[in-house]
């Protein structure tokens, strides 16, 4: 029985940038002083230190439960999947802050390079675990993929970010990165009711630069990589508010006050409220 993933639009095969994203990044964090790896970032209220420990969990889970099949703890009765990875994680960096940097930075290039290897040898086209924040069911591996890269570089970035480097923000990095954000967008959209054939067009410009449709076909959004004839709105946002809404580093509001929206301003507003992480809503 195959499922129809089709709506998440065209395939993207990011398995050749780990190993660059991963080398990388070791260089980055080699190049630290031990006053920038106190630094803090904007992510979870973890310093620079946290963050790369985190990058190591990601590493050491991915390997064990996928490549090993060892099965990972599982959420408590009643907690929730994003409360419960703020708490797993939360604990996994706490544990590590006893580790050094020197030794830190060791474990993420000897795990960084199984992880780039292990991507190299799956099937991009089968159907793996849920991403969640793209919909419920089974997705394909390519999307696996692509969200675990796209991950990586996020956290890359928020690291270049407290230090003041420049980051991976090539086309051939960031590009890749914006388009598996927007297979978040139908899901984003799904509560939203439109006739048939209605459009929302997503613009991106510099250096993840494209152009997302996303159009109500047959009771469900669909996303299209191309542009649509005549969208009932259009959202266009630089690549720096794209990632960084994609990614909760600032919210929707933020976001609309350096857009450029045209057209039905609910679809729109909708439209931002996209999240392409594992995310839930600050308590009020």
């Amino acid at each position: 029985m195959t499922t129809d993933v089709s709506w998440l639009g065209p395939p993207i095969d990011v398995r050749p940038l780990f190993a660059p994203q991963q080398a990388a990044f070791a260089s980055l964090l080699r190049g630290l002083t031990p006053a920038q790896w106190a630094l803090p970032t904007i992510c979870l209220g973890w310093d620079v230190k946290d963050v790369a420990a985190h990058v190591l969990g990601d590493h050491i889970g991915r390997l064990s439960r996928h490549r090993d099949g060892y099965a990972a703890p599982r959420p408590r009765n009643g907690e929730r999947l994003p409360a419960f990875l703020d708490r797993f994680n939360g604990e996994w960096v706490a544990a590590a802050r006893r580790i050094s940097p020197r030794l830190l930075i060791g474990q993420l290039q000897a795990t960084g390079d199984q992880v780039a290897e292990f991507w190299q040898a799956v099937d991009p086209d089968a159907l793996g675990e849920a991403v969640s924040w793209a919909g419920p069911g089974p997705a394909p591996v390519w999307l696996d993929a692509a969200r675990d890269f796209s991950e990586y570089w996020t956290h890359h970035r928020q690291i270049c970010d407290a230090t003041g480097q420049p980051g991976l923000m090539s086309p051939g990095h960031a590009g890749p990165v914006i388009d598996t954000f927007m297979r978040a967008l139908p899901h984003t959209l799904r509560n939203v009711t439109a006739p048939e054939g209605t459009a929302l067009q997503m613009t991106v410009t510099g250096p993840g630069a494209g152009e997302w449709a996303c159009t109500r076909d047959a009771g469900r959004w669909s996303l299209h990589r191309l542009p649509h004839s005549k969208p009932a709105a259009h959202v266009e946002l630089d690549t720096d508010t794209a990632w960084r809404l994609c990614t909760r580093g600032i919210t929707p509001q933020q976001a609309a006050r350096r857009a450029r929206i045209d057209g039905d301003h609910h679809l729109a507003t909708a439209a931002l409220q996209i999240v392409s992480i594992i995310w839930s809503p600050p308590n009020p």
